[in-house]
């Protein structure tokens, strides 16, 4: 069984900006500081935070699964797309394949949309675990980048 989950966030900063920080390790930075009261640790534990990266996702206790890994199987700087295969987590629920996607798209020179999409491969005898894909995640994670950005850029503190 395939699925695939996405959403959408408009962010007033420049695309340029926000990849800079979805496209590398700023983004678990980022990430584990918002999430402080869920997740215990975001540590890269291969790598230098870019392509062939895997980070440790660990939890706080009392989430579905202690933790997970994300490997980074693709940057690409043109079309602003990140994309990391979850290993673990969601695969010990049956899922064969979990992959998050992060795209940047350009509205103008002063705004983008931040995406983000889930696709998933389930077994067939795993159907019902399907209900445990939410975007939610995802929202949250684009929610608190976005706005690290728009408070820390130097571009938009000039302009405003």
């Amino acid at each position: 069984m395939f699925g695939t989950l996405s959403g959408e966030l408009e962010v007033s900063a420049p695309a340029s900006a926000v990849w800079e920080v979805y496209r590398s390790k700023q983004l678990a930075a980022v990430t584990e500081k918002g999430f402080a009261d869920v997740l215990e640790k975001l540590e890269l534990v291969e790598g230098d935070g870019f392509l062939g990266s895997v980070f440790h996702i660990v939890f706080r206790p009392g989430v579905a699964f202690p933790s997970f890994k994300e490997k980074v199987i693709k940057i690409d700087d043109e079309k602003r797309i990140k994309e990391a295969l979850v290993v673990g987590g969601y695969l010990e629920m049956g899922f064969e394949r979990y992959v998050i996607r992060f795209e940047i798209i350009e509205k103008d020179e002063k705004s983008c949309i931040t995406k983000a999409t889930i696709e998933y491969q389930l077994k067939e005898e795993s159907a019902a675990n399907a209900s445990l894909v939410k975007i939610d995640t995802l929202m949250a994670t684009m929610n608190i980048a976005n706005s690290h950005v728009v408070a820390n850029s130097p571009v938009l503190a000039k302009t405003n």
